[in-house]
């Protein structure tokens, strides 16, 4: 089973990167500076801001189905760079992590999850698919519990 895992759209952060720290503040965001090579995944590139690389940490409404699992979490989001959707292939942060996978229907009901190696989540990702109830996947960061990325079927 072929896959698409895709990041957020940049455009939805963009003004935020212009706010100074008071109005980020305000919002519930902060601007932040990374200090570590791996640590702040970007939604947006779906990979790893390094070392001196500038992001905004804002709360995300990654799952707005009104359903009891209507969900928002902290995302990292850094300026200038492009979205991705990555098929067959899981993108770099992603690879690097121990991931939550939660499928859920055309209702945004979840009706399944389970835990991966990033590195090893294809086989868990066609195996949830085979379901025909599953619209969509979300894919989590374990440790954090902070919404990853989509990943529809390709």
């Amino acid at each position: 089973m072929t896959y698409a895992v895709t990041s957020l759209p940049a455009e939805l952060f963009a003004p935020l990167f212009a706010m100074d720290d008071e109005a980020l503040a305000a919002r519930g965001a902060r601007r932040m500076i990374a200090d570590a090579p791996v640590g702040y995944p970007c939604r947006v590139s779906l990979d790893d801001a390094q070392p001196g690389e500038t992001l905004i940490l804002v709360n995300y409404e990654h799952q707005s189905a009104p359903t009891p699992f209507r969900a928002s979490h902290a995302v990292f989001v850094r300026e200038g760079v492009a979205p991705v959707s990555m098929i067959g292939e899981m993108p770099p942060a992603l690879r690097r992590r121990l991931l939550s996978l939660r499928a859920f229907d055309t209702n945004g009901m979840m009706i399944a999850a389970d835990i991966v190696d990033g590195a090893e989540a294809s086989n868990l990702i066609a195996q949830m698919f085979e379901n025909a109830q599953v619209a969509y996947l979300h894919a989590h960061y374990a440790k954090w519990g902070c919404y990853a990325a989509r990943i529809d079927r390709a």
